[in-house]
């Protein structure tokens, strides 16, 4: 079934939107997207572009309005990098210091940029879909130290976390995120990555964002019965032996397709004009013929998290 663009978005025009990054040819985003607008019969296009930092100026220049672009997923390296590109940011995404999302907005018939996160809400979502609680008393980690680690750190702060353990491959890299940590209230400790295998069986969540592959010269040391549940954001290959390891010990693994499903929702409802929290007609339907389009099983709710650009931590 069809449905229309909600009030305020009848008058859109055929338009564009595009994944960036590099590299970007194992990206699902385009198969998600599709699936959403050819359900909302939106008239939206949606494609990778390959993009390195030195080409993000070309991007904001006069492209946008030649193309008729509704909006930009950012993917790595660049989701610092278009800090400097766009008009403004919201609160949310100021305070986690990532940007993996770009959508336009006309103001005084001037088309003005903004950068969001979906990717905070993308974990959320999917750590709930695990049946992940939010506690303070649960002993979680985080692998990895990169932009998606800083998205992390927020999300499990949002479920209680006041002491989270990071496992990363260069602890100098990964001291940026001591600030980030500290405004959210988290207190972070930060190890070498080759210690995690002994000490993985102590919590009850684990959030991976080391590239695909970058687990693989150490998961056979994972030997100890788990647990937990495990979110590996890394969904090219799947499952990854980190995720067919957790789970051949007895922990739950969460699939990246997950968190870039629900993180991707949100993304569609800015490219159309719309907020997260806003709730579109039939939108499990159409959350469900996106689930279809990259073979992950349907969904029989609405997800939990929506945050809007001028959201606050404490808010949520």
């Amino acid at each position: 079934m069809k449905v229309s663009v909600p009030r305020g978005n009848e008058n859109i025009i055929r338009g564009r939107a595009f994944v960036l990054g590099q590299p970007i040819q194992h990206s699902l985003s385009p198969l998600l997207h599709q699936a959403a607008y050819s359900f909302l019969d939106v008239p939206i296009d949606y494609a990778r572009w390959e993009t390195a930092e030195s080409d993000i100026a070309h991007r904001f220049g006069t492209v946008p309005a030649q193309l008729n672009i509704r909006g930009y997923s950012v993917t790595m390296p660049l989701k610092k990098a278009v800090f400097n590109y766009v008009d403004r940011v919201g609160d949310f995404a100021q305070a986690i210091g990532a940007i993996n999302t770009v959508y336009w907005r006309e103001e005084k018939g001037q088309p003005i940029s903004y950068g969001h996160n979906t990717d905070v809400a993308g974990i959320l979502n999917a750590l709930d879909w695990a049946g992940a609680q939010r506690s303070s008393q649960v002993p979680r980690a985080i692998l990895g130290g990169g932009n998606t680690a800083a998205s992390a750190l927020a999300a499990l702060r949002v479920l209680g976390s006041r002491q989270v353990d990071m496992y990363v491959r260069n602890q100098v890299k990964a001291q940026s995120l001591i600030p980030i940590a500290d405004s959210l209230d988290i207190k972070l400790d930060v190890f070498p990555l080759e210690y995690f295998p002994c000490l993985a069986s102590q919590y009850a969540t684990v959030i991976s964002t080391l590239p695909a592959g970058a687990a693989d010269s150490w998961v056979p040391q994972l030997t100890n019965v788990l647990e937990g549940d495990l979110l590996d954001v890394s969904y090219d290959p799947w499952p990854s032996a980190l995720a067919l390891q957790w789970n051949e010990l007895g922990g739950s693994v969460v699939s990246g397709k997950d968190m870039l499903l629900y993180q991707a929702i949100d993304q569609i409802k800015l490219f159309i004009g719309g907020t997260p929290s806003q709730k579109l007609p039939h939108e499990l339907e159409m959350m469900n013929a996106m689930c279809d389009s990259i073979s992950i099983p349907p969904r029989d709710r609405l997800r939990t998290w929506a945050i809007d650009p001028e959201a606050s931590i404490s808010s949520l």
